[in-house]
């Protein structure tokens, strides 16, 4: 199989409902994946979270204040991670056309 050539990027992107409020394109090396996942969640904080719901969402699950609203959802196979509702904030690796990048399958 063929190695994928040229930079890689993540292509961060803030939207409320289908309004996009936010973009920013870093080369991949700048983040590990767990460095990209505490962003989003910072993000999506910033972009309009009340205190109430931070709160809730670093509360323990299943309890009356717990809520899912910086959960942090992964796609493997386009190497995406996404966090919020709205805002909602999608970070993918893409290349230098912003193309998303897909995984290889396993063989």
């Amino acid at each position: 199989m063929k190695k994928p050539t040229g930079k890689r990027y993540w292509l961060i992107v803030g939207f409320d409902g289908a309004k996009c409020i936010y973009t920013r394109r870093v080369e991949v090396g700048q983040f590990t994946d767990d460095q990209i996942k505490a962003l989003l969640q910072a993000l999506a904080t910033k972009g309009g979270l009340t205190y109430d719901e931070v709160v809730g969402a670093y509360a323990k699950r299943r309890t009356n204040i717990a809520n899912d609203l910086l959960h942090v959802h992964h796609d493997a196979r386009y190497s995406t991670y996404m966090c919020g509702d709205n805002p909602h904030l999608p970070a993918c690796v893409v290349d230098s056309s912003n193309k998303i990048v897909k995984r290889p399958a396993l063989t």
